[in-house]
């Protein structure tokens, strides 16, 4: 069987009876993802990473923690990385790591990587422009575009996210990005310059 086969015929696949809400957001159950690549690649293989050194199953920087997840199908592997998060989706410092979190973010980076071959990719759309902080809706009253969008700066916590972006969408052109990005962002001259610089 090709190996672009695979791409679309996961991606064929409804995945929206199985589809539950969180938020806004729809998303696949990693056993409902499972399962489905399973019924039709049963040689499917999930690889979780771990540290060489101590065997753990998660990575650090030193602050945070993500975890590395493989989803090998037909002998492609697409590994997704994935921050280890609270239930607000902010990343949980390194002191406050336990298995239980550990253990929630490999099965959503499961999920995530099968998607990586097709299956549900469709519900992880817009998914990589970082969201608005929840704190925007308690703030006093203005109006409504200062409300929904926050200052974007170089270097700051969404910086890197929104480069990532912005380079991984270039063939997008700087102008439709950067009208995205302003749905989101206050995006100063100065930010705007740096990102066209890294194009």
């Amino acid at each position: 069987m090709k190996m672009e086969s695979v791409y679309n015929n996961l991606k064929a696949i409804d995945v929206r009876p199985k589809a539950e809400k969180k938020g806004r957001a729809d998303y696949l159950s990693w056993a409902h993802a499972w399962d489905m690549l399973k019924s039709n690649y049963p040689q499917a293989q999930r690889i979780i990473y771990e540290q060489p050194e101590t065997g753990l199953n998660y990575f650090t920087d030193g602050k945070t923690a993500y975890v590395k997840v493989g989803i090998v199908v037909n002998d492609l592997e697409h590994i997704d990385m994935l921050p280890v998060m609270d239930n607000r989706n902010k990343s949980i410092t390194i002191d406050k790591v336990c298995s239980f979190e550990v253990n929630k973010t490999i099965q959503r980076s499961t999920a995530k990587a099968i998607a990586m071959h097709g299956l549900g990719l469709s519900l992880w759309t817009g998914e990589d422009i970082p969201s608005q902080p929840s704190e925007a809706k308690d703030a006093p009253s203005k109006s409504s575009s200062e409300t929904t969008r926050i200052s974007l700066d170089v270097d700051d916590d969404n910086w890197g996210k929104v480069l990532k972006y912005v380079v991984e969408n270039k063939g997008e052109g700087f102008d439709n990005l950067l009208k995205q990005l302003r749905t989101k962002y206050k995006v100063s001259a100065p930010v705007q310059k740096a990102l066209k610089d890294n194009l």
